[in-house]
């Protein structure tokens, strides 16, 4: 079932967002070559707990880390590992989340490790923006497939044949991270449930340099892309309001991002 949450509860998921929001503001400060990516763990760990909240990620269906660190090639659901060490070049997903007063937020950047290249930082950009040109639909009266629509089309709006990768995507979120409705990053306007004040969802493109098919590794969590090209991941949580789109995990709850889409963030 869908999750409609008061104004109160939106304001307590408000919360939990900024601490998340600065969970992956001091991991970004720490990615540098030769840091591992449990060292990035135990910082974001540390500022979620200093907080008063704790990972959500952490312990999850077995999972060991707080955040997800994906490199590379690998789209989602990275473990962070202790003997797991950064290079120059490479990108890092940092997918992290946290649970104040019982409800949950979820953010998501891929960051790269030194001086990107051209190619690393066109795919950033491009499924960074995407996710803002979602975000700027969530909006009181529109349908939840005009988020999906609107990710899809600021991606293949490009001349690269960017992939959007299948079956992983957003998803609602309150009491717990993951809730319908499910929220895919492409397809047509105007389907789907109707969004309104209350909802709140994550949305989240990944994006690939070449062909999206993706594939699990053994560890039973790590998604790749079959083809070994690179991957980026974007999310923000959002909520919808009647003042506009408030999103949760953004310390300015959205200004700077909407505004290239003329939309205005609730403060």
């Amino acid at each position: 079932m869908i999750q409609i949450k008061t104004a109160h509860e939106i304001e307590l998921m408000r919360a939990s967002g900024l601490v998340t929001a600065g969970a992956l503001k001091a991991v970004r400060a720490a990615v540098r070559p030769g840091v591992t990516t449990g060292e990035l763990d135990a910082i974001a760990e540390d500022h979620i707990r200093s907080a008063g909240a704790v990972p959500n990620f952490l312990g999850y269906h077995g999972f060991t880390g707080t955040i997800c660190a994906s490199i590379n090639d690998e789209v989602v659901h990275g473990i962070p590992n202790p003997d797991r060490t950064l290079a120059e070049g490479d990108n890092i997903s940092i997918d992290c989340g946290a649970i104040l007063q019982g409800w949950h937020s979820d953010s998501a950047i891929t960051v790269p490790v030194g001086a990107p290249s051209a190619e690393d930082a066109a795919l950033l950009e491009v499924t960074e923006r995407s996710m803002w040109a979602g975000l700027a639909k969530a909006v009181a009266g529109g349908r939840l497939t005009d988020i999906s629509h609107a990710v899809e089309e600021s991606i293949t709006a490009h001349e690269h044949r960017y992939g959007i990768v299948d079956h992983y995507g957003g998803h609602g979120i309150g009491t717990e991270m993951h809730q319908d409705p499910h929220v895919l990053n492409y397809g047509r306007p105007g389907r789907g449930p109707k969004l309104v004040p209350g909802l709140a969802l994550a949305i989240e493109p990944m994006v690939t340099v070449g062909d999206p098919a993706t594939v699990e590794l053994e560890d039973g969590w790590t998604v790749v892309t079959k083809d070994g090209s690179r991957a980026a991941h974007f999310e923000h949580s959002v909520a919808i309001t009647p003042e506009g789109p408030w999103v949760l995990t953004a310390e300015d709850g959205g200004a700077a991002g909407l505004a290239p889409f003329g939309v205005t963030a609730r403060q």
